[in-house]
C-alpha cells in the first residue's frame, strides 16, 4: 500500500488526510504541539484509520514515505522537506492535492498581501447571488481538500464537513452539480507549495513587504504570487498599488486592471478592466454597480469591489446578481468590522490587520479622533506610513503584546507621546472606553499591525476576543451595573 505523510494537525491538514485516506493511501499525521483538543483529534482520525503522531517532530524516510503532503503554516524551506525533496519523496501543499482533484472545475484563485479575505468573499457573495454553487476555500472557508471529498460523493464525519455536505445534498435534489466553481483564497505559503495550480481567473489584490522572515527577500515573495497569475488564464490586477504599477509596465500587458482614481489611471486595455467615475463602478466599459451601494468603508474596499466585480464579469455573471450581492454583503469579520456603539463610541475589530500596512488602512479608514489598539507579534516591514496616520488620526494608543515596548520606543523616536503600555486586551479594552470618554473619540479601533501568536492562536481568536470585551462592556455600562 502507499504510504503518504502529512504534516500539520489543523484544518487543512485533517481534511487532507482523510482525502489521502478515501483515496488508498496509507495516512500518517504528525504535528509537534500536544494539547488535549489534539488528543481528541487523534481518537476520531485513529478511528477513521489514520496514524496521529503528537509532539513528533519530521524526518523524511524514503523507504516508507511516497508523498509527503504539507499544512498551510509549515515552512517550505523546512530542513526536513528540503531532505524529502532531495530524496525523491513526492512533496507538496495541500491545495496543490485539492486541485488534482478539482481541476476539473473552473478556479478563481485571490493572493495579496491584504485585502484578499475581502474580495474573496464579494466575490463567494457574488457567484452564489448568481445561482453558482462556488465555495470559498482555502485561507477562508473550508479547507480545499474538504471540497475534494464533497466532490468525490464522500461524507467527512466532522461537524463542519457535515454542513456542506447537507448543502451539497439539497443541490443534487435538485440536480445541480455539487460544484460550479472553486473560490480559493491563497497566502503565498500555499501558492510555494503547490505549483500546478491554474486558475480561470487570477487575483493579485496588492503587494507589500510580509511574510519576509520566511521568503527572505521582496523578490522572492514576488515571484511566488507571479506564479499564480501567470498560470491563470484570465488576470486581475489592483493597478492603484505602487509596486503591482510598477511591474505591470514591465510585464502583465494582457492583464485586466482596476483602479478607484477614473479611467485614465488605468493600465491595459480599459475596456477590459474596471475603474471608479461619477461613483459608478465601470467594469468591461459598463456602469454595472455603485461604489456607496457596498458597506465598508476605506477607498481599499471600494478597489476590492472593483476587482470582485471584474472577476464576476469575466466569469459571465450578470449585473443583477451583481448588484443584489454587493448591496446585501454585510462585510467581513476581523476587517473593520462594527462590534458595537456605546457612548457614541465605535468599537471596531480589524484583528485581520496583521502587517503595517493593513493597519495603516484599517485607521486611514476610520474617523478621527481615534483610540488605536496596537501590538502582538512584530513583523518586519516599513512602519513609516502607518506612524503618519497614528500622528494624523489617532488621540492614543493602547499597546498589548510583545511588541509593545518596541512599539512605544518608536512612537517615542517622532514624537508622539499619547501611548501607553496596557499588555493585554482585557485592559485595552476598558482603557479604550474610558479614554474614549475623555478624548471625546469617535472610535476605539483593534488595528494590531502584529501576528498574534505570542498572546493568540490566531488573528480570529484575537478578534473574537475583542468583540466578547467589547460587548461585554456595553452590555455592563448600558445596564448600569
Amino acid at each position: 500500500m502507499r504510504n503518504a505523510y502529512v504534516i500539520g494537525l489543523g484544518k487543512s491538514g485533517i481534511a487532507a488526510a482523510r482525502l489521502l485516506n478515501r483515496q488508498g493511501w496509507q495516512v500518517t499525521v504528525s504535528d509537534r504541539n500536544h494539547s488535549p483538543s489534539l488528543d481528541e483529534t487523534q481518537q476520531v482520525l485513529e478511528s477513521e484509520g489514520i496514524s496521529v503522531k503528537l509532539g513528533h517532530s519530521f524526518e523524511p524516510d524514503s523507504t516508507v514515505m511516497q508523498r509527503i503532503v504539507v499544512s498551510p503554516g509549515v515552512p517550505w524551506d523546512l530542513a526536513g522537506l528540503i531532505k524529502a525533496r532531495e530524496l525523491g519523496i513526492e512533496t507538496m501543499g495541500e491545495m496543490e492535492l485539492a486541485w488534482r482533484s478539482l481541476q476539473s472545475y473552473p478556479w478563481v484563485c485571490i493572493t495579496g498581501t491584504n485585502g484578499k479575505t475581502t474580495t474573496t468573499a464579494l466575490i463567494a457573495a457574488i457567484f452564489q447571488s448568481a445561482g453558482f454553487n462556488a465555495p470559498a476555500c482555502g485561507n477562508i472557508g473550508y479547507a480545499a481538500c474538504d471540497l475534494a471529498l464533497e466532490a468525490l460523493s464522500i461524507s467527512p464525519a466532522d461537524t463542519e464537513h457535515s454542513k456542506l455536505r447537507t448543502q451539497n445534498s439539497e443541490l443534487r435534489t435538485q440536480n445541480l452539480p455539487l460544484l460550479d466553481w472553486v473560490l480559493a483564497e491563497l497566502s503565498s505559503y500555499q501558492i510555494e507549495a503547490s505549483p500546478s495550480i491554474s486558475p480561470t481567473i487570477g487575483v493579485w489584490t496588492t503587494f507589500t513587504p510580509d511574510h519576509l522572515s520566511r521568503h527572505k527577500t521582496l523578490e522572492n515573495y514576488y515571484t511566488i504570487k507571479a506564479h499564480l497569475l501567470n498560470q491563470s488564464e484570465h488576470q486581475v490586477l489592483n493597478g492603484d498599488d505602487p509596486y503591482l504599477r510598477q511591474m505591470g509596465q514591465e510585464h502583465w500587458h494582457q492583464a485586466c486592471w482596476t483602479s478607484v482614481t477614473g479611467k485614465a489611471a488605468l493600465l491595459g486595455d480599459p475596456e477590459c478592466g474596471a475603474y471608479l467615475e461619477d461613483g459608478w463602478a465601470i467594469v468591461q466599459g459598463e456602469a454595472i454597480v455603485q461604489g456607496a451601494d457596498l458597506r465598508m468603508v476605506g477607498v481599499h474596499n471600494q478597489q476590492n469591489l472593483l476587482m470582485a466585480v471584474l472577476a464576476a464579469r469575466l466569469a459571465g455573471i450578470g449585473q443583477e446578481a451583481i448588484v443584489h450581492a454587493i448591496r446585501t454583503f454585510p462585510g467581513v469579520p476581523h476587517r473593520l468590522e462594527h462590534i458595537c456603539t456605546w457612548n457614541r463610541i465605535d468599537f471596531i475589530n480589524d484583528s485581520k490587520a496583521t502587517n503595517y500596512d493593513a493597519a495603516q488602512v484599517g485607521l486611514s479608514s476610520v474617523n478621527a479622533p481615534a483610540i488605536l489598539i496596537a501590538g502582538g507579534e512584530a513583523k518586519a516591514g516599513d512602519d513609516t506610513r502607518w506612524l503618519e496616520t497614528i500622528q494624523a488620526k489617532a488621540a492614543a494608543v493602547l499597546l498589548i503584546g510583545s511588541a509593545a515596548p518596541a512599539f512605544a520606543q518608536r512612537l517615542q523616536q517622532i514624537n508622539y507621546s499619547a501611548y501607553e503600555i496596557v499588555e493585554t486586551m482585557d485592559r485595552a479594552v476598558v482603557r479604550g472606553a474610558e479614554l474614549g470618554q475623555l478624548l471625546n473619540a469617535n472610535v476605539v479601533l483593534l488595528s494590531p499591525a502584529c501576528a498574534s501568536f505570542d498572546q493568540y492562536q490566531n488573528f480570529e481568536q484575537r478578534g473574537d476576543h475583542f468583540r466578547q470585551l467589547c460587548q461585554t462592556l456595553s452590555c455592563c455600562k448600558f445596564s448600569g451595573d
